[in-house]
This record gives C-alpha cells, structure tokens and sequence, in this order.
C-alpha cells in the first residue's frame, strides 16, 4: 500500500514544476506534460519514488542511525523543523556551515564550545565577569544555538541526508557526494536529479508539498525508529535468558548435591537383600 495517494499529492500542488525556459533537461522522465509554459510533475511517479525512498529511510532508522534534514529556504524550514524534532532527527534550516560534513570535527568542536559554555554558566565560572564580556559570550551562545543547536545531538556523520530543493542546497549535496553519503531529495523541473541517490520529482517551493512529502517519509522513519527499540528489548531479554537458565542450572545441581546423601543410603540398603 502507498504511503501517499495520487489525491493528496495532486491537492497539495505537489505535480507544479517551474517554467519550461528554466527546465532541467536531466528531469524529462519525471515531465509529464506541459501547461502555459510551466512544466506538469507526473504523480504516479511521485508516489512511486516516495515509496521507495520511505522503505529506505525506514531501514535507515530502524538500524539506528542518524538522517540530517536540510532545508534553508523561507518555504520549508518550519515544516522541516517540524517533522525533524517529531522523529527526533538533526536538521539544518540555517545557512548550510560550509564543510560540516566534509569537516565534521571543526563542526562538533563548535557545538561542545556551545556545551562549555552553558557548563561555565550553571557552576558560575563567569559571575566575575563584567557585564560587556557576559553580553560577548551570550550572543556567541545565542548565534551558535541559531545555526548549530538542531545538530547538537549529532555526534558522528549522519547516514543520509534529506534535502529539499537540491538546487538551492547543492554545496550540502556535494559534500554528502563527495563522502558517500546517501542522499533523498524532493526536486524540482529546474533542478539537476543525477547527484541524488533517491528522487523525489515534486514541487519544492510549495509549504504544502513539501509537507506532504515528508508527512510520509517521517512515518516510516518513526516505523523503522519503533521497530528498532522492539529489536533492541527482544535482545537484551535474549542476553539475559542465558543467565537465568545458567542460575536455573546452577540451583538445580546445589539442590540435588543436598539431596543425594539422604537419597543414596536407602538405595544401598535395597541392594543389600537383592545380593542374598
């Protein structure tokens, strides 16, 4: 069953592409037909390439691992925010911090001087300083909780990255590139698909399209994140089972050393007549 209908994506403006003078040809496939010079989206393909990047992002988070949600346009960063927080993913709706992936450790540097001084504040390092050098660290606290505070949990590369409009985020797909980073993108008629692991050919300027897209893809993460702490209950209640039994062993042989002196006398005894 589709995680999408062709209805929902249909009434959310998902099938308007941009005008044809500003068309990609790289996305003809996706090109279902033209109207007044703007290029139609074919939804059947949507849904189908929805689909498919949800079972991959679902796969993703059910083994645990991380998918970075990247979104700096006007449009979609709220939504993006959004639905990221919901499935408890790191995201970026800031201005992209050139290198974050392909210079992570400077980035991670970033975000423990964020933790070191929230630290500093809470012990009272700074109540001896004058209330200028207090304004200078608050605004540095501030401007980095802006641009890094919705990674501040991501400790290690993520395993994807979900971009929406590939084309105005193209240094964040480049770097992810450049690593081997799988990349999910929802991508528009003026946008260039072949750098983008799973397609998503939708319209990326519309709050509503973008929101229905992610609406679906953030079910099946939250499938695969369910399913993930499932399998980790059922092993820990695997990895203890072993114990119980060897304690269950171990209990069986002490009550059975107790019984033996009081149960081997009378057998002695029995075999004592048989022998006459």
């Amino acid at each position: 069953m589709s995680r999408t209908s062709f209805e929902q994506l249909l009434q959310a403006g998902c099938h308007f592409g941009h005008l044809k003078r500003k068309w990609n040809p790289a996305m003809a496939p996706y090109i279902f037909m033209e109207r007044n010079g703007i290029h139609i989206i074919d939804l059947n393909k949507t849904v189908a390439k929805i689909d498919e990047a949800a079972e991959a992002l679902k796969a993703i988070a059910k083994s645990g691992r991380k998918i970075l949600f990247v979104a700096t346009k006007k449009q979609a960063k709220d939504v993006v925010a959004e639905k990221a927080a919901s499935v408890n993913m790191p995201y970026v709706i800031e201005r992209w911090p050139g290198g974050m992936l392909t210079n992570f450790p400077t980035i991670r540097k970033a975000v423990k001087k964020m933790a070191n001084i929230d630290k500093m504040m809470n012990d009272g390092t700074f109540s001896n300083l004058s209330k200028r050098e207090l304004l200078q660290i608050n605004r540095q606290r501030a401007k980095l909780e802006k641009n890094l505070g919705s990674i501040a949990d991501l400790n290690r590369l993520p395993s994807a990255l979900f971009v929406v409009d590939v084309m105005k985020e193209h240094i964040a797909v480049k770097e992810a590139n450049r690593l081997g980073i799988p990349v999910f993108g929802i991508v528009d008629t003026n946008s260039d698909p072949r750098n983008i692991d799973y397609v998503i050919p939708a319209n990326d300027d519309a709050k509503d399209s973008v929101e229905t897209i992610l609406d679906a893809c953030c079910a099946a993460i939250a499938e695969g994140l369910e399913e993930h702490k499932a399998e980790k209950a059922d092993d820990k209640a695997a990895a203890e089972q072993p114990e119980e039994a060897a304690e269950g062993r171990r209990r069986n042989r002490r009550a059975r050393r107790e019984e033996a002196p009081a149960t081997e006398a009378p057998k002695a005894e029995e075999a004592a007549p048989a022998a006459e």
